[in-house]
């Protein structure tokens, strides 16, 4: 799948991802005594196999450690990964698979050709929506004040091969935002009623600027009454003033949708303008 104007990465690229993740969580996870053992292994086998010809390098010491590694971690050759990797990844395009209502806005939002760009992900209780964006060769900036609610983010990622698209940061919203241009922004209602008033207002300017025209924001419903945040009209137009708003409904309540408009091209000037300036 195509979408905008970015190339879908081919298999052999997401091979080399999923092989690259692997060996990197193994680093993470086996002590830095056993990382040096595994180094040294290495080190004696490029010596006994230079024979005075080969001159050892530390990019090719360290390309035989991952060398090392993979044989231990037993990973599975190109075709066993593809045959697999097709049918996860056919699997997460449909919406069950995260937990998402089909009827969800973000299900065509996500299939958006036209919407060529970042997305940016706000919130625990869109983590889901995050994952289901990866899955449609979105470049996925998801964020949360909650340790616990990132790390989680992160280790479900990995496991569904999905760990390059997805780069997740803990924010406490209205402090710092990374820096994105996000074409689509999904935010969770919960994480933005959590906020105190002057944070949530503070974060949610910086996100209008921050969006391109053509941009939207998609604010999912939220359940009424405790943590769906108010969208009366006038809430509405303090924040979206000049955007196309778009009413999302649900069993759990009530949503926003809104596109920044393009800025309209400035008009010519007058021939006889022209003529006068000159």
């Amino acid at each position: 799948m195509r979408r905008g104007g970015r190339p879908e990465r081919s298999l052999q690229q997401e091979y080399a991802a999923f092989i690259e993740e692997r060996i990197e969580e193994f680093k993470q996870q086996i002590s830095r005594e056993e990382l040096l053992r595994i180094a040294d292994e290495a080190v004696r086998e490029l010596d006994a196999g230079a024979e005075d010809q080969l001159l050892l390098t530390e990019v090719l010491m360290l390309d035989h450690v991952d060398r090392l590694i993979r044989q231990r971690l037993n990973l599975p050759t190109f075709r066993r990964w593809r045959t697999r990797h097709l049918k996860l990844r056919r699997a997460q395009r449909g919406p069950t698979h995260w937990g998402i209502d089909g009827r969800s806005p973000i299900v065509s939002l996500a299939e958006r050709a036209d919407l060529d760009g970042q997305a940016l992900v706000v919130g625990g209780g869109a983590a889901p929506i995050a994952l289901y964006l990866a899955a449609f060769d979105w470049p996925v900036v998801f964020i949360d004040a909650e340790v616990p609610i990132v790390e989680g983010l992160e280790t479900r990622a990995a496991a569904e091969s999905l760990g390059s698209r997805v780069d997740a940061f803990v924010v406490s919203l209205g402090y710092w935002l990374p820096d994105v241009r996000p074409m689509l922004s999904v935010l969770d209602p919960g994480a933005l009623a959590r906020a105190n008033p002057p944070e949530r207002e503070q974060f949610l300017r910086a996100l209008l600027d921050c969006t391109p025209p053509g941009g939207i924001h998609c604010l999912m419903p939220g359940t009424p009454g405790r943590d769906a945040i108010t969208l009366g009209p006038e809430t509405v137009k303090a924040y979206y003033a000049g955007w196309h708003l778009e009413r999302i409904h649900d069993g759990s309540g009530r949503g926003l949708i809104a596109t920044r408009l393009p800025v309209p091209p400035s008009l010519p000037q007058r021939r006889s303008e022209t003529a006068a300036d000159g």
